[in-house]
C-alpha cells in the first residue's frame, strides 16, 4: 500500500472522521489510499475529514491529486476537508499547488 512502512488508519470521532496517513505517498499508493479513504467515507457520511499528514515522508502529484479529488467530492456532499500536520516539505508542494 504506502511504501517505507507507511500505513492509512481511520477514526471516527462524532462527525469528523480522521484519516492518519504515513509513509509515501506516490502514484504506486495513491490509487490504494484513495480507494479507501472514498470507501470510509461512504460508509461513514462524515460531514467533515481531517487528513492528519504528519507521518508522511513524500508526497508527489499523485498526492496533490489524492487530497485535491477528496475535495471536490466532499464539496459535492456539503462536507469540508482539513489537513494537519503536514511536514514542512509536503506544506510546500501543495502551498504551490
Amino acid at each position: 500500500m504506502i511504501r517505507n512502512g507507511g500505513q492509512v488508519v481511520y477514526e471516527a470521532k462524532g462527525d469528523t472522521l480522521v484519516v492518519r496517513v504515513g509513509g509515501e505517498i506516490d502514484h504506486h499508493s495513491a490509487v490504494a489510499v484513495r480507494v479507501g479513504i472514498d470507501e470510509k467515507i461512504a460508509a461513514e457520511r462524515p460531514g467533515r475529514v481531517l487528513l492528519e499528514l504528519s507521518r508522511v515522508d513524500f508526497m508527489d502529484s499523485s498526492g496533490i491529486g489524492l487530497v485535491m479529488g477528496r475535495y471536490r467530492n466532499l464539496q459535492k456532499t456539503g462536507a469540508s476537508l482539513h489537513i494537519n500536520g503536514a511536514p514542512p516539505n509536503i506544506y510546500k508542494v501543495m502551498k504551490l499547488s
